[in-house]
């Protein structure tokens, strides 16, 4: 199976099932000499982690990371830093009933198709349990970013019909996300959302939203034209996540009803600067010295306990039932594994900028 590396100098690789032994996470690239150890990993594995409340699946994962190569006395030294997670509170016999079903919203069909059989407990590869070795990564990339400024914070925007209003997405701090199990940041719409979530769960169904995630400090320039631009590798990074179906930046697909004059940004001086920023930071497929805002589209959760029609794997009709531990809302829980992605992104571009003129060199 390929694709299971991201980044050119800074480069992920990932491994494992959700019902398997364990995950594997690679990262390859990074610097020697900064500072690591587990209890950095610690802080985004916690907020990705499942059970956190009623709003999330009660599978229960301490998500503890084992670093097993990368580090020595207590710093990076070069060479691949190996982690792996250990899978625990598995129950596959929930999947059993699903074997010769494929289930409505995943990648049951088009995994046999491909490949001509699958794990069907849980989503095998497809699982966002796989999240655990990107946030893992992620953490390290955000450490790196924050030696050069760089500050990436994600939050629920918004949930079903429910929108918060974030005038400023910059001021946004980690404390008023974390305030609440939704991760919006604004508390009163917090509580519509927290309600609705709760009572999407109660009628046994599942509900989507959009997450915002905003990179503040990125210096101007960052982006390799013409295929390997800023925000294509961020859009690619983002819908590489499970249940992601949309990405927008900036202004995004409001832009199809402005004018030019309209949605231009116009140039200040002192320092050059934008005085509004439609373009979501990034101009020509490169950072602009803006923040970078973009947004994602979250489905349902794929997976509901009621009744579906569906068929076998020699296309008998049939029902389905799912069963096992679910998200009602997938946005809570998906915030840390945006934060991740668009740190890797950024990461690899500010490395692969260090090469980009003379001047860096020396």
């Amino acid at each position: 199976m390929a694709g299971n590396t991201f980044g050119k100098l800074f480069r992920v690789t990932t491994a494992g099932v959700s019902h398997g032994p364990g995950y594997l996470c690679i990262v390859d690239g990074c610097p020697a000499g900064l500072e690591l150890s587990v209890e950095d990993l610690i802080p985004d594995l916690q907020r990705r982690k499942p059970g956190q409340s009623k709003l999330t699946t009660q599978r229960k994962e301490d998500d503890a990371p084992e670093i097993w190569s990368g580090v020595f006395e207590g710093k990076t030294d070069g060479t691949p830093v190996g982690i792996l997670f250990r899978n625990a509170d598995q129950r596959s016999g929930d999947y059993s009933d699903i074997a010769d079903k494929y289930r409505p919203g995943h990648a049951d069909y088009t995994f046999d198709a491909k490949y001509g059989h699958r794990d069907f407990r849980g989503g095998g590869r497809t699982s966002a349990r796989e999240t655990v070795s990107r946030v893992a990564a992620g953490a390290i990339a955000k450490k790196l970013l924050a030696r050069a400024g760089i500050r990436v914070l994600g939050y629920v925007k918004q949930v079903g019909e429910i929108i918060a209003d974030i005038p400023d997405p910059t001021a946004v701090t980690l404390d008023q996300v974390e305030a609440n199990p939704v991760r919006c940041p604004v508390p009163e719409t917090a509580d519509r959302m927290a309600k609705l979530i709760d009572d999407t769960r109660l009628d046994r169904d599942s509900i989507g939203g959009i997450a915002e995630l905003v990179a503040v400090g990125v210096p101007p320039g960052l982006g390799e034209p013409v295929f390997d631009k800023l925000k294509a590798d961020l859009g690619k990074a983002l819908l590489s996540l499970p249940a992601v179906v949309g990405f927008e930046y900036g202004a995004g697909f409001a832009v199809a009803t402005a004018r030019g004059s309209q949605n231009n940004d116009v140039y200040l001086p002192s320092p050059i600067h934008t005085a509004t920023n439609r373009h979501g930071g990034m101009l020509g497929g490169l950072s602009s010295g803006e923040p970078i805002v973009c947004r994602v589209a979250i489905k349902p959760t794929s997976s509901i306990p009621r009744p579906q029609v569906t068929v076998t794997r020699s296309g008998e009709p049939t029902e389905i039932l799912v069963r096992g531990r679910h998200d009602p809302c997938l946005l809570p829980r998906f915030i840390p594994m945006g934060e991740a992605m668009m740190a890797l992104v950024l990461v690899d571009h500010w490395l692969r900028n260090k090469s980009a003129r003379l001047d860096p060199l020396g």
